[in-house]
């Protein structure tokens, strides 16, 4: 019988051996699947442009020191001593750079000072040699991540980037003997067991950093003995396959250490920034145990949280340092004397939220959204957030400035506000510098600038003047008269915007003042088919009908397109495509998209001339000459637009180095009672204003195939003695008037016969 009992005994452990032993090798499979494969889902990370800063440069105080704070510079009172340090005095500013590396570029950080007068960058020179630099660089700033449903962030370290205190730190706070056990740590467990019936409480826990990882990678948190059993077993397979500093470096990568508003810090490398603002081989003995500390329990532990309990468990893991041999008394005298300076965080709000949803749809075209929450990749953008922040300030005081000046337009709820849209590009490249899509992101996630359709009114009309200049010039003479016009075989009888006088007026001076009736005038003798066929070439791309209301941009327009189209007068003819994304690098720094410049030629540069001269002409004398006192003095031309019961406020200003669009409207066409001269205008003059190194002291360069010739105000010819305040014009060369003023030149030569007959009689 006990025979018996003993072969069935026998048989029981080598059938329940051969089950584990089979259950090992399948567990084995998991471990060699998952440690080969990708180990994490990296979210992509978004970033701005690069920052330039050159002598001779405008700046905005206010928003280049939350430029600095943004990239993480940290202000102190001495002269900074290591990178992402500044000091700031009145005139100067010492700043120790970050490492700059994009996929253009690379530079490494270094001490560099910048001098200041008046709001300008005087002198920028590096301080270890004094070598002057005529531009220097500032590292691009993170904007967002494409976050998984685990929301986790996460910097990818290799164990030789960490310094030994860190890892000895690290052993200290949860497994002295990481490299003496094979995985499992027998001695450990019984001290555990031993500690806790002591204490007749849970102490200690008895698990090895092997079986923590084992855990965090392959099961779940629940406390059961056949959890406890697979993790043991993991474990030991792990130790088996793997090296012992390949086993630490994914532990230190997986971590978890702490939390970011809804976002899990993960990893060393990540906490070393979030918590003290440097990379993991800066970190002194002090801050490597106040990382290794937070192991335990993160949210309990956090500086942000609890600074007596991180202090003390900082102190808690030195002594074990200590105790281990690993550091000397005097190190841990001075790590403990320290001061725990966490560099503090800001709950990240999502920044330019339009942008970043205009900037999705173009990566939707080349990227999965699952690749987008899992590859890390860096996706480099054209944004600055400089520009970005002043838009949406501008934008925000416009609205709620016109509300306060007219109580009408205020609205109960949030939804049937006052709202507007912005802008901004650079002309010749398309480079969107910043975009407002609305008024609340929160509210409304719309975005009025790419997806809107709204008429352009006055805003359209650089283009009927455009398509007229092959047959007719700046100074050509239209009819300012009240005419009916038959469309369809009902009446239409356009309107001045308000009484004239002038019922005879020149190209440039209808458009200068925007008059409808001179505007209609000029798009029936150019033919609105070629106006019809010239919107297409410009690539506005709504249903355009030609009817004469065309000339007064009665049909409607998507925003950005006709930002455009603006582009290419201030681009000297050639028309860029809005680009929102400059390119994108994988993991290992390989450039996977690099987006080039997209441009085509429209018209000559001597056209495009012509248009910003008369663009100009209305800044200086016309619809927008309001810039003037609203601090713009510097070469700005523009075009101002109101649609039919003031539905639409627009203005449309650039220079040859930035353009910016302006919309102020309700969702549901309930009028605004304002043109755009004092809706959309105001907040333009505010944004440029507020960006003042994008300032362009510069007038427009004049190409080959232009004329400057003086005129006669009256006819528009070439100006003779007699004529009355001559004026300086603009004209395509080979489409210059040339016969003399004929009006003015009657009066010279009757002049001259008068005064000769008088001298005879008085010779006589």
């Amino acid at each position: 019988m006990l025979k018996r009992i003993i072969k069935y005994t026998l048989l029981i452990f080598l059938l329940g051996g051969i089950a584990l032993m089979i259950y090992a090798w399948h567990l084995s499979g998991q471990v060699e699947e998952r440690f080969s494969a990708r180990r994490w889902s990296i979210p992509s990370t978004v970033y701005s442009d690069t920052t330039l800063l050159y002598p001779g440069q405008h700046i905005n105080p206010v928003r280049f020191s939350e430029k600095l704070f943004n990239l993480g510079y940290r202000s102190v009172k001495t002269m900074p001593s290591q990178k992402g340090e500044i000091r700031i005095r009145t005139d100067t500013l010492d700043i120790y750079l970050n490492d700059l590396k994009t996929p253009w570029t690379e530079r490494a950080g270094f001490l560099a000072q910048i001098g200041f007068s008046e709001g300008i960058i005087g002198t920028i020179r590096r301080k270890d040699n004094g070598q002057m630099i005529p531009i220097m660089e500032l590292e691009p700033e993170e904007i967002m991540q494409f976050f998984g449903q685990e929301r986790e962030r996460r910097q990818l370290i290799s164990i030789d980037q960490v310094p030994e205190h860190q890892i000895q730190a690290v052993m200290a706070a949860e497994d002295h003997r990481f490299f003496q056990h094979y995985g499992i740590d027998w001695r450990g467990i019984l001290r555990a067991v031993m500690t806790n019936l002591r204490h007749a409480a849970i102490r200690q826990g008895g698990s090895t950093l092997t079986q923590q990882l084992a855990k965090n990678y392959f099961l779940t948190p629940e406390r059961t003995f056949s959890r406890k059993l697979r993790e043991l077993i993991l474990a030991l397979i792990i130790e088996f396959k793997y090296d012992k500093r390949e086993i630490l470096e994914i532990y230190l990568n997986e971590i978890y250490l702490g939390q970011k508003g809804s976002v899990a810090i993960n990893g060393i490398g990540e906490a070393s920034y979030f918590y003290f603002g440097k990379p993991v081989k800066r970190l002194t003995l002090s801050e490597a145990a106040t990382i290794a500390g937070l192991i335990k329990a993160p949210n309990n532990y956090s500086p942000y949280r609890d600074m007596a309990s991180c202090q003390s468990r900082r102190d808690t893991v030195l002594e074990a340092m200590h105790r281990w041999e690993w550091i000397t008394q005097a190190e841990l005298n001075e790590a403990r004397q320290q001061p725990i300076n966490a560099v503090g965080f800001l709950a990240a709000d999502k920044k330019a939220p339009y942008f970043i949803d205009y900037l999705t749809e173009q990566l939707n075209t080349l990227y999965r959204s699952e690749d987008l929450t899992s590859l890390g990749l860096s996706i480099y953008t054209t944004l600055d957030t400089q520009v970005q922040l002043a838009a949406e300030e501008a934008l925000t005081m416009g609205l709620a400035r016109l509300e306060k000046s007219n109580p009408e337009l205020q609205r109960a709820t949030p939804e049937e506000k006052l709202q507007g849209a912005l802008v901004v590009m650079q002309p010749k490249t398309g480079h969107i510098l910043a975009l407002v899509g609305g008024r609340n992101y929160s509210v409304s996630q719309f975005n009025r600038i790419s997806q809107a359709r709204r008429q352009p009114g006055s805003a359209f009309k650089p283009l009927v003047y455009l398509s007229a200049l092959e047959q007719f010039t700046p100074t050509t003479l239209l009819s300012n008269d009240r005419k009916t016009y038959t469309v369809n075989g009902k009446q239409w009888d356009p309107q001045n915007f308000e009484p004239v006088t002038e019922y005879t007026v020149s190209l440039q001076d209808a458009l200068k003042k925007s008059y409808n009736l001179a505007t209609v005038d000029l798009a029936m003798k150019t033919g609105i088919e070629r106006i019809v066929e010239l919107a297409a070439k410009f690539n506005l791309s709504t249903p355009i009908k030609p009817y004469p209301s065309l000339a007064l941009g009665a049909f409607e327009v998507i925003p950005l397109e006709l930002a455009r189209s603006y582009c290419v007068f201030a681009a000297e003819g050639v028309q860029p495509f809005p680009l929102s994304l400059k390119g994108v690098v994988d993991e290992n720094d390989r450039i996977l998209e690099q987006q080039h410049l997209n441009i085509e030629r429209l018209i000559t540069p001597a056209e495009a001339f012509i248009m910003n001269s008369m663009l100009q002409g209305v800044v200086r004398e016309g619809t927008a000459r309001s810039l003037q006192w609203r601090g713009i003095t510097w070469p700005v031309a523009g075009k101002t637009g109101t649609t039919n019961d003031f539905k639409d406020a627009w203005f449309v200003g650039y220079t040859p180095d930035i353009l910016a669009l302006v919309w102020v409207g309700f969702d549901n066409g309930d009028s605004i009672k304002a043109t755009g001269a004092a809706a959309a205008l105001p907040i333009w003059a505010e944004l440029m204003n507020a960006i003042p190194q994008y300032r362009s002291e510069t007038d427009f360069k004049i190409p080959q195939g232009v004329e400057k010739i003086l005129v006669c105000p009256v006819t528009g010819r070439p100006a003779v003695v007699g004529c009355p305040d001559p004026l300086d014009v603009y004209f395509i060369a080979d489409r210059a008037p040339d016969e003399a003023c004929p009006l003015h030149a009657k009066e010279g030569i009757a002049g001259k016969i008068i005064k000769g007959v008088k001298g005879l009689i008085n010779d006589d």
